[in-house]
């Protein structure tokens, strides 16, 4: 497995946290989607909000709201091949940065960053850029993440085929 499975005494560190938030946005630019359902604690959920400020994502309208039968149902589109927007699949480069801890519980940690995604798919380039929240909590199996959320900072404008996971 490719997850992050070091253990030390006490909390999450930062750079912990960036490392697997790292892992993660290797991960599905190699298109390695079960290593990154095995990221996820089987109660995660994975928002991508209509509303960037929202705070209760099971009140609002979503792009997505995926818990780990919806996580798994996505990718088993992903890979059907059957989806317009899956075919081809579109070839994607995400890089990570700006990282800070906004709450530390011991075995939870909350991050945010600010990720850019660039988008190859029919001869034409797309570029998306998100603040991402991240939830990580420290399991037997390593650290996992119990939420993610993609604030797009166009989340309210058109939105065509987006045919990956942020």
């Amino acid at each position: 497995m490719t997850t992050l499975t070091a253990m030390e005494p006490g909390t999450i560190s930062l750079q912990t946290a960036m490392e697997v938030i790292w892992l993660e946005a290797d991960l599905l630019d190699g298109k390695d989607y079960d290593a990154w359902l095995d990221l996820w604690t089987e109660d995660g959920i994975y928002v991508i909000p209509v509303n960037p400020e929202a705070e209760d994502y099971a009140a609002v309208l979503n792009i997505a709201y995926d818990d780990d039968t919806m996580r798994r149902m996505r990718v088993a589109r992903l890979r059907g091949g059957r989806s317009i927007s899956a075919a081809p699949a579109a070839e994607t480069v995400r890089t990570v940065s700006r990282f800070r801890l906004i709450k530390d519980d011991g075995d939870t940690v909350k991050v945010r960053c600010a990720q850019h995604l660039a988008e190859q798919k029919f001869d034409r380039a797309r570029f998306f850029a998100a603040d991402l929240t991240y939830t990580l909590v420290k399991t037997e199996d390593g650290i996992r993440m119990k939420e993610k959320v993609v604030a797009l900072i166009n989340s309210t404008g058109v939105l065509t085929s987006i045919s990956y996971l942020f």
